[in-house]
């Protein structure tokens, strides 16, 4: 009797194996693919959008929308190396083959409007900088005696609050020593000059800061570009700390005992017009990376002639040519940005107002040497500093320092588009891109303006228009010279792995 369950079972398995055998082949077909739908745990985490080693990668790359990271399946905090950044793929993308599979640089992603967010804060950031020309101008910089981050944000508005700002005005060096007898309208002028350009520092600051945590906490953006947001806010700051140094150098009672010109350090002038320089370059030319690197991902997502558009600019950017055009490039972006910084210490020294011919300065094309190295400028008993000190401190040799490099950089800046329209620059597989070639030739015409702006504001004894319109070409001609080196600058690693996945699906399978 024991046996027989042994029996009976033994005969069932027989019966439906023969059952299977003679299923029609419809049958079988359906069976067999009910059970390859059986939902996998690789397969679930693609559709939820996990990101794991077992799971398929996302097929639309480095460039596609993020993945909501605060939806349904993940809240807001959910780290970023568990969202997706692409739209989740099918369970069939896991039979991919190994060469098809993006490397983890493909996973990263470029908001949308990151480049005209960045963009439209290098333009705040111009505008702040013409603002302090117009401040510097205007003697307005001294007009605010105190530093109040978030008070100060509301302009007196009573009569009793502006008397009390006029009080503390008419008591500072510079309202003792130079505006003595200045009307309550003057100093309303001044102070709203002031006020508009620290209120723009504070408006660039939020509109900065806000939108960067925005981008780094929702998108897994490209590697090294969250730290270059974090420098750039950081930047900001400390930006605002050396303007408020800078005001604090104008405003010692040292100036009054020793009736010195009640002005602020030029060093410190300097170093606040020279951060501001740097916080717009980094800004601008981070802009145009990014919108370049998106319109060359666009383009290798459009199909194979696309793709080989991209790998031939990508050879032409790597030819010896190139490279060498690329390196003067940065050689005169870093002469145009001492030359600009040069001319913040003739602004602070009122060396514009010395010698106001061109290119003559006095009896020659360079004033007598005991000018250019007056020894009352030198504090040491050995006379070791009366170099560097009549540089930075000596009006004459300030002017004549900032002349030489203005002529030099200027000259430089026209001879490279001389360069860049030389046939192996121009024609050929190895040609610059349209895009260097434009930027080239407003780099030149942008040298020539700055030059002839700078050489009339000198004439004229510097006027407010022509000094202000010359400071501001100043960062114009940065401007170009940034959207040269932009033109020519090689993919990131991020697209240089999209290239890489394009090519691998277009490669016949072995």
């Amino acid at each position: 009797m024991a046996l027989l369950p042994a029996v009976f079972g033994a005969a069932s398995a027989a019966r439906c194996r023969t059952a299977r055998a003679t299923l029609s082949p419809t049958w079988r077909m359906l069976s067999t693919s009910t059970s390859r739908a059986r939902p996998t745990f690789p397969a679930t985490a693609t559709a939820l959008g996990l990101k794991a080693s077992f799971a398929a990668p996302p097929r639309e790359g480095f460039f596609a929308q993020s993945y909501l990271p605060y939806g349904r399946s993940f809240s807001f905090f959910t780290p970023s190396r568990y969202a997706s950044t692409s739209a989740p793929s099918s369970a069939a993308a896991t039979s991919t083959s190994s060469a098809e599979v993006p490397t983890p640089e493909d996973d990263r992603v470029i908001p949308r409007f990151m480049p005209t967010w960045l963009l439209g804060c290098s333009a705040l950031v111009f505008a702040i900088i013409v603002i302090g020309g117009l401040t510097r101008l205007t003697e307005s910089g001294l007009s605010i005696t105190e530093w109040n981050p978030i008070t100060g944000i509301r302009p007196p508005i009573t009569e009793e609050e502006w008397d009390v700002e006029w009080e503390k005005y008419r008591v500072s060096p510079e309202g003792i020593l130079m505006n003595s007898d200045i009307s309550r309208s003057d100093f309303k002028f001044i102070f709203y000059m002031e006020w508009a350009h620290r209120i723009a520092g504070r408006a660039l600051g939020v509109l900065f800061i806000v939108p960067a945590a925005y981008y780094c906490t929702r998108y897994k953006l490209p590697r090294g570009l969250p730290a270059t947001l974090l420098a750039i806010g950081a930047g900001i700051g400390v930006q605002g700390l050396i303007g408020w140094l800078m005001v604090a150098s104008g405003l010692r009672e040292e100036i009054v005992t020793n009736n010195e010109v009640a002005r602020v350090s030029q060093y410190r002038l300097a170093a606040h017009f020279g951060a501001a320089v740097l916080l717009y370059m980094g800004m601008f030319y981070t802009a145009l990376g990014l919108r370049r690197d998106q319109s060359l991902a666009k383009q290798i997502r459009s199909g194979p002639a696309g793709a080989a558009a991209v790998e031939k600019l990508a050879a032409a950017l790597n030819s010896p040519a190139v490279r060498s055009f690329r390196g003067f490039t940065g050689i005169l972006a870093a002469m145009v940005f001492v030359t600009a910084i040069s001319g913040a210490f003739v602004a602070g020294l009122d060396a514009g107002l010395i010698y106001n011919e061109f290119p003559y300065m006095g009896e020659g094309f360079h004033p007598p040497k005991e000018e250019l190295l007056d020894p009352r400028y030198s504090k040491d008993p050995e006379r070791k500093d009366i170099l560097w000190r009549n540089m930075f401190e000596n009006p004459v040799t300030a002017q004549f320092d900032h002349r030489v490099l203005a002529v030099t950089t200027a000259t430089l800046l026209i001879v490279q588009h001389i360069i860049a329209r030389r046939p192996s620059l121009r024609l050929g597989a190895n040609a610059l891109p349209r895009a260097a070639q434009r930027w080239s030739a407003w780099t030149a015409a942008a040298a020539l303006g700055q030059v002839s702006l700078g050489i009339s504001a000198l004439i004229y004894l510097v006027p407010l228009p022509l000094a202000a319109a010359h400071q501001a070409g100043a960062v114009v001609v940065l401007t170009c010279i940034m959207g040269l080196s932009a033109a020519m600058r090689r993919p990131g690693r991020a697209l240089q792995a999209l290239r890489q996945a394009a090519k691998a699906k277009t490669q016949p399978k072995a």
